[in-house]
């Protein structure tokens, strides 16, 4: 039988976090990932990090807003250790006001970060003109983040399992089927290739979390569909980052990252002509050069959400040593390395010094799993 002390179910960016995490800090390290899945989160991902443009419940924030920072210190550290450039690129994102409404909400969320001691600018109309040349010609100002950013999802993902190996994490390329328990602990994982014994498992399975049998409790994670599509970058715009209602345009090498709707649409990852339309009205009202550029790809994801909009992180009440690292929706690639530090620290120490506690799954009122 095999063995490790812990069981990483999942090698998307969080999973693979996890796993580079625990693996740095001496554990034997399982991860359990079955391979390229065209729906899954992270590689759909556009990567932005953008605690201070989606503001989310105030438990979140400082979260992300520490999380977004990990990634500083850590792109140079992953390039050196695997030689992987995870497209680490801090210019700042704006959040773009169409209309009188949205200037003064935008102003008054400007007002509140820089009271919270965040950077954070109101930018009028022509400095808006005059940073991004072509952009928003609407514009009636931006909220600026000049501290947020973007990463390449994929890259994160392959750099994280990649230093995870160095240092002695086995990648499974298989689905983890069931989990084992006895006397209210895990002691084990059971995949198609047999069981690996185990003294921790974590659950990083993304939207395919809930239907791991033996888990004491339904999961209320459910998938929301992302359209996206991508364009080449247009001659004579600077790269930007721009914003507005859960769209936005992302500048990455010479291509435009477009999008994204928010949808239920079950475990479907198919485009639709009805997403993308959304997906292109809203980006070229951003950046209406983007109507000259020809589409060169287009997909979708599914982010795995649960209902209040935060992620399940911590502990299980119930069975020793199952811990949960889902649901983190929109914010996954956000939240990835922070996430992993957390859960490394829960396995070895069982304390972290972040503050999880509005995340545990036990705010949930859950049935018992079937």
């Amino acid at each position: 039988m095999n063995t490790a002390d812990v069981a990483i179910i999942g090698g998307g960016a969080i999973g693979a976090a996890c796993a580079r995490a625990a693996a740095l800090r001496g554990l034997a390290v399982a991860i359990f990932e079955p391979g390229p899945e065209p729906a899954a989160a992270s590689p759909a991902s556009a990567g932005m990090l953008a605690p201070q443009i989606e503001p989310a419940d105030d438990a979140l924030v400082a979260l992300s807003v520490r999380a977004r920072d990990l990634y500083e210190p850590l792109a140079p550290a992953l390039r050196e250790t695997t030689g992987i450039d995870i497209g680490f690129w801090r210019s700042g994102i704006a959040a773009v006001a169409f209309d009188e409404p949205d200037a003064a909400r935008l102003k008054e969320e400007v007002a509140r970060q820089r009271q919270a001691g965040l950077r954070c600018d109101w930018l009028e109309a022509d400095e808006v003109r005059e940073r991004w040349p072509g952009a928003a010609p609407e514009c009636q100002g931006a909220l600026f983040a000049p501290e947020d950013g973007a990463l390449d999802p994929q890259a994160l993902t392959r750099a994280c399992l990649a230093d995870a190996r160095r240092v002695g994490a086995a990648l499974h390329p298989e689905p983890v089927e069931a989990l084992q328990l006895a006397q209210g602990r895990v002691t084990g994982v059971v995949a198609a290739g047999g069981t690996t014994s185990v003294e921790h498992a974590v659950l990083a399975a993304g939207v395919w979390s809930p239907q791991l049998r033996g888990l004491p409790r339904a999961l209320p994670v459910e998938p929301l569909r992302g359209q996206m599509a991508a364009t080449a970058w247009p001659d004579g715009c600077p790269p930007s980052i721009l914003y507005h209602d859960q769209g936005y345009v992302l500048a990455r090498g010479g291509a435009a990252v477009l999008g994204s709707t928010m949808e239920r649409a079950g475990y479907d990852a198919h485009v639709t002509n009805e997403g993308l339309a959304q997906v292109f009205r809203g980006a070229v009202r951003l950046l209406p050069a983007l109507l000259a550029q020809a589409v060169q790809r287009v997909w979708a994801g599914l982010r795995p959400a649960t209902p209040d909009g935060l992620p399940i992180l911590g502990r299980d009440p119930d069975v020793e040593r199952l811990w949960y690292a889902t649901g983190h929706g929109r914010n996954g690639i956000l939240l990835a390395a922070l996430t992993g530090e957390i859960i490394a620290d829960l396995l070895t120490k069982g304390a972290t010094d972040v503050d999880i506690g509005p995340l545990g799954v036990e705010r949930f009122n859950l049935t018992p799993s079937p």
